[in-house]
Protein backbone atom coordinates (compact mmCIF):
# COMPACT_ATOMS: atom_id res chain seq x y z
CA UNK A 1 0.00 0.00 0.00
CA UNK A 2 0.93 3.15 -0.97
CA UNK A 3 0.17 6.98 0.15
CA UNK A 4 0.41 9.72 -2.41
CA UNK A 5 0.56 12.91 -1.36
CA UNK A 6 0.28 15.72 -4.42
CA UNK A 7 0.18 19.38 -3.85
CA UNK A 8 -1.63 21.49 -6.56
CA UNK A 9 -3.06 24.59 -7.93
CA UNK A 10 -6.27 25.39 -6.60
CA UNK A 11 -7.88 25.97 -9.97
CA UNK A 12 -6.85 22.35 -11.02
CA UNK A 13 -9.22 20.06 -8.33
CA UNK A 14 -12.04 19.56 -10.29
CA UNK A 15 -9.80 18.27 -13.30
CA UNK A 16 -7.56 16.20 -10.76
CA UNK A 17 -11.14 14.98 -9.27
CA UNK A 18 -12.32 13.69 -12.52
CA UNK A 19 -9.45 11.97 -13.74
CA UNK A 20 -9.21 10.44 -10.22
CA UNK A 21 -13.05 9.00 -10.41
CA UNK A 22 -12.47 8.30 -14.16
CA UNK A 23 -9.59 5.92 -13.75
CA UNK A 24 -11.25 4.46 -10.87
CA UNK A 25 -9.40 5.76 -7.55
CA UNK A 26 -12.07 6.13 -4.95
CA UNK A 27 -11.73 8.45 -2.18
CA UNK A 28 -9.34 11.42 -1.41
CA UNK A 29 -8.71 13.68 1.58
CA UNK A 30 -8.29 17.59 0.17
CA UNK A 31 -6.42 20.17 2.45
CA UNK A 32 -6.01 24.04 1.25
CA UNK A 33 -2.06 24.42 2.90
CA UNK A 34 0.48 27.77 1.52
CA UNK A 35 3.69 27.13 0.74
CA UNK A 36 6.45 27.62 -2.04
CA UNK A 37 9.53 25.59 -3.87
CA UNK A 38 11.59 27.17 -6.41
CA UNK A 39 8.88 30.01 -7.39
CA UNK A 40 9.27 31.40 -3.98
CA UNK A 41 6.17 33.33 -4.14
CA UNK A 42 5.54 36.43 -6.28
CA UNK A 43 4.92 40.43 -5.73
CA UNK A 44 1.47 41.88 -6.03
CA UNK A 45 -0.19 45.43 -6.45
CA UNK A 46 -2.63 46.98 -3.99
CA UNK A 47 -3.38 50.08 -4.39
CA UNK A 48 -0.91 51.34 -5.40
CA UNK A 49 1.30 49.34 -3.22
CA UNK A 50 3.73 46.33 -4.00
CA UNK A 51 4.02 43.58 -1.54
CA UNK A 52 5.29 40.27 -1.30
CA UNK A 53 3.71 37.25 -1.11
CA UNK A 54 5.93 34.39 0.25
CA UNK A 55 3.53 31.92 0.39
CA UNK A 56 1.19 30.47 -2.31
CA UNK A 57 -1.86 29.11 -1.63
CA UNK A 58 -2.15 25.27 -2.91
CA UNK A 59 -4.24 22.69 -2.14
CA UNK A 60 -2.72 19.31 -1.36
CA UNK A 61 -4.43 15.78 -1.62
CA UNK A 62 -3.91 12.81 0.15
CA UNK A 63 -4.66 9.41 -1.81
CA UNK A 64 -4.65 5.99 -0.14
CA UNK A 65 -3.93 3.07 -2.87
CA UNK A 66 -3.00 -0.51 -3.57
CA UNK A 67 0.22 -1.08 -5.01
CA UNK A 68 -1.51 -2.54 -8.68
CA UNK A 69 -3.08 1.18 -8.38
CA UNK A 70 -0.14 3.83 -7.80
CA UNK A 71 1.17 4.29 -11.50
CA UNK A 72 -2.50 5.02 -12.93
CA UNK A 73 -3.19 7.82 -10.13
CA UNK A 74 0.36 9.31 -10.53
CA UNK A 75 -0.44 9.82 -14.20
CA UNK A 76 -3.71 10.90 -13.67
CA UNK A 77 -2.36 13.70 -11.19
CA UNK A 78 0.64 14.36 -13.74
CA UNK A 79 -1.88 14.91 -17.12
CA UNK A 80 -4.70 16.70 -14.81
CA UNK A 81 -2.84 19.06 -13.00
CA UNK A 82 -0.29 19.99 -15.15
CA UNK A 83 -0.50 23.67 -16.90
CA UNK A 84 3.04 23.81 -18.04
CA UNK A 85 3.75 26.56 -15.79
CA UNK A 86 6.30 27.05 -12.89
CA UNK A 87 4.89 26.38 -9.70
CA UNK A 88 2.62 23.54 -10.87
CA UNK A 89 3.34 21.27 -7.74
CA UNK A 90 4.76 17.87 -6.70
CA UNK A 91 3.61 14.15 -5.93
CA UNK A 92 5.13 11.90 -3.07
CA UNK A 93 4.94 8.32 -2.78
CA UNK A 94 5.42 6.97 0.24
CA UNK A 95 4.82 3.22 2.24
CA UNK A 96 2.00 3.11 4.42
CA UNK A 97 2.47 0.24 6.70
CA UNK A 98 -0.83 -0.12 8.19
CA UNK A 99 -4.65 0.71 7.10
CA UNK A 100 -7.25 0.82 9.24
CA UNK A 101 -11.25 1.18 8.79
CA UNK A 102 -12.54 2.49 12.06
CA UNK A 103 -16.26 1.24 11.27
CA UNK A 104 -15.43 -2.57 9.98
CA UNK A 105 -12.17 -2.92 11.45
CA UNK A 106 -10.75 -4.35 8.24
CA UNK A 107 -7.15 -3.73 7.70
CA UNK A 108 -4.81 -4.17 4.98
CA UNK A 109 -5.85 -3.38 0.99
CA UNK A 110 -9.73 -4.67 2.23
CA UNK A 111 -9.50 -1.12 4.45
CA UNK A 112 -8.83 1.01 1.55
Amino acid sequence: MKLITAIIKPFKLDEVHEALIASGIQGMTVSEVKGFGRQKGHTELYRGAEYSVDFLPKLQIDIALSDEQVEVAIECLCNAAKTGKIGDGKIFVTALEQVIRIRTAESGDAAL
